[in-house]
């Protein structure tokens, strides 16, 4: 094991709409943090300048100079090049073939790696937030789409080049609505933001929905975490009908995972989770210990994620220091 006299480490956050940087000390105190908006299709030349921006800001913020940092973490969405630390295709980012972790460790002059931004968050969560101590974690990130992630005896599960536990393309429903992936029936396409958020758009249309109606219209951009919660406050049933219906499914696959791996430790996260936790936290129990075996029915416990936006930030660092010390 490698020691190190360097106490600072930043985590960094790549994925959604934007960009954040975080610096840590090493008992993962944030001592300051820049957020950016991640601009989509700039080019990864003009991407790579923005992160370079963004880590410098934040260590300004936090009065801590590159010259102390024992290393850098990534949180990126995938598909990803996990050992040579290359971004290989980031249709969100419109970046191909981008080798992150050799620009950051010329940049910076540390080491630095690259982890799938849930992977990382859940790695957060683990070391830092809400499963703290478990044997295996399970986390389930629903947004746009369903993130997943596991952590078994304090390692991520992945593949041998690149991330696993794509939980949000589990067939559920075989013969069920088309998945962006091109298959039928994904735990994706019936239980994400983006299905509830187009079920929903239906029933405004109808009239069964006049609160979201005039919350955010029709437009599925509009129809978000907060639209939706503030719509059932204000009285539409029927989008609250829609969101227990899709976290009856996030149950459903849950429960395939719990009966695969039998984590110790269910951690639910993401913007739909935060705005709704109590839903989300019952609905979700519920269903998954209505179909795991019996033997797993009391072994598992659902949690909500402790760390928020910063579960990718302190994953990723977390990830960084663990892999200068073990080096």
């Amino acid at each position: 094991m490698r020691r190190t006299t360097k106490k600072n480490w930043v985590g960094f956050d790549l994925g959604g709409t934007k960009m954040q940087a975080c610096v840590y000390n090493d008992t993962f105190t944030c001592l300051g943090r820049k957020r950016k908006k991640t601009l989509g299709h700039e080019g990864s030349e003009a991407g790579l300048a923005r992160i370079v921006e963004t880590i410098n800001k934040a260590l300004n913020e936090a009065n801590v100079a590159a010259a102390s940092l024992g290393g850098i973490g990534v949180g990126c969405p995938g598909p990803l090049d996990l050992n040579k630390g290359i971004m290989i295709d980031t249709p969100n980012l419109g970046w191909k073939n981008v080798k992150l972790k050799e620009f950051l460790e010329k940049e910076f002059q540390c080491p630095a790696i690259i982890a799938n931004d849930v992977d990382a968050g859940v790695y957060g969560e683990y070391r830092r937030g809400a499963a703290v101590g478990a044997r295996c974690v399970l986390g389930v990130f629903p947004g746009t789409g369903i993130g997943g992630g596991c952590v078994y005896e304090g390692k991520l599960i992945r593949g041998k080049k690149g991330s696993c536990m794509e939980l949000g393309h589990l067939q559920v429903l075989p013969e069920g609505p088309l998945c962006g992936c091109g298959q039928h029936g994904c735990l994706e396409a019936v239980a994400s933001r983006l299905a509830i958020s187009s079920a929903a758009a239906v029933a405004a249309y109808r009239g069964d929905a006049p609160a979201l109606l005039e919350l955010a219209g029709m437009d599925l951009s509009n129809i978000r975490s907060a639209a939706l919660r503030k719509s059932i406050e204000a009285g539409d049933h029927v989008i609250e009908q829609i969101i227990r219906e899709a976290a009856r499914w996030l149950g459903v696959g849950i429960a395939n995972i719990i009966n695969l791996l039998s984590p110790d430790v269910v951690v639910l996260g993401g913007g739909l989770v935060e705005a709704l936790p109590h839903l989300f936290l019952e609905v979700v129990t519920e269903t998954a210990r209505a179909h795991v075996m019996p033997a797993y029915v009391k072994s598992f416990q659902v949690l909500i994620s402790k760390l928020g936006d910063d579960a990718t930030t302190v994953g990723s660092a977390c990830l960084a220091r663990d892999a200068v010390l073990e080096e």
